[in-house]
């Protein structure tokens, strides 16, 4: 557990945002980058603002890998409508994240391990795939075994964020419907995200 706080942390801090909202995320001290040369932050080029686009969105949704997002990429733009609303529902509507989203766990990182550990039902049928990709009316349900989890009573019961509209969660059930996949500004980032600019490096 201590691993997935860390996981957390360092990367608000590469950032200089505070990714997740987390109250005790060290950027809420010191706003800049780790290291002694962390204060004197250079002028981004618009190659670097678009590289540190892309690499806050990998972060915040698990730190998906290099290959599987540039997947990602290739769907939003194949699909029709704007490439950057598609680029958002398709993270999304990650297993993963949902499991997260619905306050099952505390974090995006322990989501991932939750779900590898086939502690998830998806429709009636456990799911230990983290990048399984849920379709609107989906239901996902935290196996009766992992309900008394210390890691998920407490999430479920924190006061300190909420599950986002496109969710409908039952927490005596630990239930949640996803009912619509969201658009960009139905998600609840804690931070600014640009999905346009991660559309523009792939481009490039």
């Amino acid at each position: 557990m201590k691993s997935i706080v860390s996981a957390k942390k360092k990367p608000s801090r590469r950032y200089g945002v505070n990714l997740w909202g987390d109250a005790n995320s060290p950027i809420n001290k010191r706003n800049y980058a780790p290291g002694q040369h962390g204060q004197r932050r250079k002028k981004a080029t618009d190659y670097g603002v678009q590289l540190s686009a892309k690499q806050k969105m990998k972060t915040y949704y698990g730190n998906i890998s290099e290959k599987q997002f540039h997947k990602y990429y290739e769907e939003a733009i194949r699909r029709t409508g704007d490439a950057a609303e598609n680029l958002i529902g398709l993270l999304e509507s990650r297993l993963d994240n949902l499991v997260y989203k619905a306050k099952f766990v505390p974090t995006v990182f322990a989501a991932r391990q939750f779900v590898n550990h086939g502690h998830v039902i998806v429709n009636g049928k456990k799911v230990n795939i983290p990048s399984y990709m849920l379709k609107v009316g989906d239901v996902i349900e935290v196996c009766e075994k992992a309900k008394s989890i210390p890691m998920v009573v407490a999430s479920v019961e924190s006061q300190t964020r909420e599950a986002p509209s496109y969710l409908e969660v039952d927490t005596k059930k630990l239930s949640a419907k996803y009912t619509f996949v969201p658009k960009f500004d139905d998600v609840p980032y804690a931070c600014l995200m640009e999905p346009n600019l991660v559309i523009e490096f792939y481009s490039r």
